[in-house]
Parts: C-alpha cells; structure tokens; sequence
C-alpha cells in the first residue's frame, strides 16, 4: 500500500524549475497517488497538462474554489461542468464557502456552492470541500441534501470538535496536513478524539508544509512527516497510519484505483 496525498497543487505554475523533481521525490517517499485540486477556469488545462504525464499518480478534481467566485461564476460553472468528463477526474473539488477575509460575494458562494453540490450527488463523485471562517453557513447548505447523498474530505480541517463530528456523522473524512505538526495547533487533541478511522492525509502543495519546512513550498513528499505526527498522536506505528488512511480515501474515492 502507498501513501495518498488527497489535495494538493501540483501544477507547473508553482514548481516552474523543477516540477518533475516534486513529482519524483512524491514517489520516492512513498506517495504514490496525489489529487489535484481545481480552483477555477484556468486550473483544468493546468491539471490535465500533468494528469497526461503521470497518469498512475496523479488524478484530477474539477470544482470553483469559493474565493474564486466573482460576478461572472455563472460562466464559469458552466465551463467546468464541461470539464468534468476529463482524463482521471476522481471528484469535485475543491468547492465550499470561504467568509475570511470578506462577505462581498457571499450570495454568489453559497449558489456556487450548492450547484456543485448537486453535480457530485448527480454524478456520484466525492467532494473536496473548502471552508473557512464559514462552518455554520456551509453545515445549513449541506443539510439541504439527505444523508448519504454527499461524502467526501473537509479538507484542510479548521472547524472544532462539532464541526469534526457532525462532519464524519455524514460521512466525511478530515483532511489533516502539515498544520498538525505545527506548535501551537490544537489539531492533535481533536485528531485524537475524532478517531484514525475518520482522517486523511494531505499536504495542500504548495502550501502550509509541515515542520521543519514550515515558511518554505510545500511539496507531496512530505506527506511521511503529516503521517508521523499522527502516528505519535494514536501512539501507533506509522505503517498503519499509511494503511488506515489510504484504505479511508479509496473507501469515498470510488474512482481512484485502489494500491492495497
């Protein structure tokens, strides 16, 4: 069995020197299969561009990322609905509402958000969702659909304990990534609570690397070290925390060939 980083950013546009280097250095460690996020109209070209070279490792989202969302996302749903036949895509994502920074657009998040739900229920594909600053607002949309219509990651988890409950109470895992090994983070004490069963692995490249490269790009490769802390966390081998997760992910990513 492989690790699976379940969402990351690995287009050229960010690894513009050495992009095959990060890819290579993902395998080496050990990761085999990385999911890439699509955030808006550009990203679809971007991810298959590389989909086409790495066609075993790596496999495509297709999804509006809610600070994305302007006056013209009408539009752009429209395109990405078109893309959602493309090579390897494995989901929708990432999608969601994101009130951090501003509420400008807030009507045009909720709508985007709740139309691309509909996509992942009519297709059947799981979910990579975006929320911050925005759980109660998100948690109301998706309550509009019945349980078990929806699964998927919360990823880049930022919510509490109730959030994290209700959460994998309707079937999502929790996307854990390098903030886990930060400090000061409180994702431990909530990892710990919600149970190994309920979490994935991700790294959120080129973002957010975990210690000791926080400040610098973050890459897939360094998925081991997410997966260590967790393994301290449970006080289990670190083996099983690959196995566990990995075995999490292909049990919502229904079209991602399963490594077992």
């Amino acid at each position: 069995m492989n690790y699976i980083d379940s969402h990351t950013h690995l287009y050229r546009e960010y690894y513009p020197d050495n992009f095959e280097e990060v890819i290579q250095r993902a395998i080496d460690a050990n990761v085999k299969q990385m999911l890439l996020a699509c955030v808006n109209r550009e990203t679809p070209d971007q991810i298959q561009e590389v989909v086409a070279l790495y066609p075993e490792n790596l496999y495509a989202m297709v999804g509006l990322h809610p600070s994305d969302v302007r006056e013209d996302y009408p539009d752009v749903l429209a395109y990405l609905h078109t893309r959602l036949d493309d090579a390897n895509v494995v989901a929708v994502g990432e999608i969601g509402l994101d009130f951090y920074y501003d509420r400008i657009f807030e009507t045009q998040q909720k709508d985007a958000f709740y139309q691309q739900l509909c996509w992942a229920r009519e297709l059947q594909l799981p979910l990579s969702l975006h929320i911050r600053s925005a759980y109660n607002e998100a948690i109301e949309i998706l309550q509009q659909f019945k349980p078990g219509e929806l699964s998927g990651i919360v990823h880049c988890f930022s919510g509490g304990i109730q959030e994290a409950k209700w959460a994998v109470a309707r079937g999502f895992a929790i996307g854990i990534g390098g903030i886990v090994t930060f400090k000061n983070s409180k994702l431990p004490e909530l990892v710990k609570e919600i149970g190994l069963e309920h979490v994935v692995l991700e790294t959120d490249a080129p973002y957010l690397a975990p210690t000791p490269h926080r400040g610098k790009p973050n890459e897939s490769a360094y998925i081991p070290l997410i997966a260590q802390k967790i393994a301290e966390i449970f006080d289990v081998p670190v083996r099983e925390v690959m196995e566990q997760t990995s075995r999490n992910i292909y049990s919502i990513f229904k079209k991602l060939p399963a490594n077992l």
